[in-house]
């Protein structure tokens, strides 16, 4: 069994037993998409929500509403059956407080938000969930379970090791 490590704005597809990771999900989200019946998966890590604004859009799998996208059609070409899709997410949370009176969003907000709606536009019901809050997360799916795994960091516990 081996396991895949995906960076920021990255994305892998694994098949069984392998396991498949991510660590350092504060603001950023991880999407788990996974067949359980072809035991295959991929997770890719969202760094913002959309790319609408990105004028040379080079790194689809850095946004929620490309990456998502890139890897449901990226999981498709690999022999995963949209019928059998199903969603597990973490992050999105909101890593610095600043005083201001704005009622806009924080990025982690933003990025659950826009994950959530590409996720439902693709038909792809989310079966377990972990975001928001105030502390960072490792995630760790296993394909031969279809297990996901939630480490939570908190900022004082990851300085401690540091």
């Amino acid at each position: 069994m081996a396991v895949a490590n995906v960076g920021i704005a990255d994305y892998k597809i694994i098949k069984s037993p392998d396991q498949i990771m991510t660590v350092g999900l504060g603001s950023c989200c991880g999407v788990v998409i996974y067949d359980e019946i072809n035991k295959i998966a991929g997770l890719v890590h969202i760094l913002l929500s959309e790319s609408k604004t990105e004028k040379n859009l080079t790194n689809r799998a850095k946004f929620a509403d490309t990456g998502i996208t890139l890897l449901y059609e990226e999981l498709r070409k690999k022999g995963a059956n949209p019928r059998f899709m199903k969603a597990k997410m973490a992050g999105g949370a909101h890593m610095f407080n600043f005083n201001n009176s704005n009622n806009a969003l924080t990025i982690g907000e933003k990025n659950v938000k826009v994950c959530k709606e590409t996720l439902f536009k693709l038909r792809i019901p989310i079966i377990s969930s972990d975001v928001l809050g105030s502390c960072g997360r490792t995630i760790i799916f296993d394909t031969t379970t279809n297990t996901v795994s939630y480490t939570h960091l908190r900022a004082h516990e990851t300085l401690r090791h540091l």
